[in-house]
């Protein structure tokens, strides 16, 4: 637990006049999905990639609408296919999603991230930066 606060991460309660990041992501994202059924429900087309109609390559985000109907079809490898990245961002808003209604439901400690040290910082925005390079090279490659 020493090494979690020593990178700046703590578990605690919401503090009083906090927003609750937890009750706006799960807002966010519930609207979000919801608008983009409702989209697909009326049968109104996706509107296409300006990048590849441009350019003729895929864009860093090429095949995440694809990869959202097959992950809600439960075809896992197919939604990998499509674009790894956004197939990644997808798992993880699930898993944001269980957590924040956990959170909200049985009003357990909310996890924060105060004052990460400039060292983490850096790393993870080479990490993230690396992961849209590697996608991008993917999706170039698989087109």
């Amino acid at each position: 637990m020493q090494i979690l606060r020593s990178l700046g991460v703590y578990l605690r309660p919401l503090a009083p006049k906090e927003t609750d990041f937890e009750f706006l992501f799960l807002v966010v994202s519930g609207v979000a999905s919801a608008s983009c059924f409702v989209w697909l429900a009326l049968g109104l087309t996706w509107p296409g990639c300006w990048f590849r109609h441009l350019t003729g390559l895929p864009c860093p985000t090429c095949g995440a609408t694809r990869s959202a109907l097959s992950l809600a079809h439960g075809d896992l490898t197919a939604a990998w296919r499509y674009n790894p990245l956004i197939f990644v961002c997808y798992a993880g808003t699930i898993i944001l999603n269980f957590y924040c209604a956990g959170v909200l439901l049985f009003q357990f400690p909310r996890l924060r991230l105060v004052g990460l040290p400039s060292n983490v910082k850096r790393c993870l925005c080479v990490l993230v930066l690396a992961a849209v390079a590697l996608d991008w090279v993917y999706l170039l490659t698989n087109r």
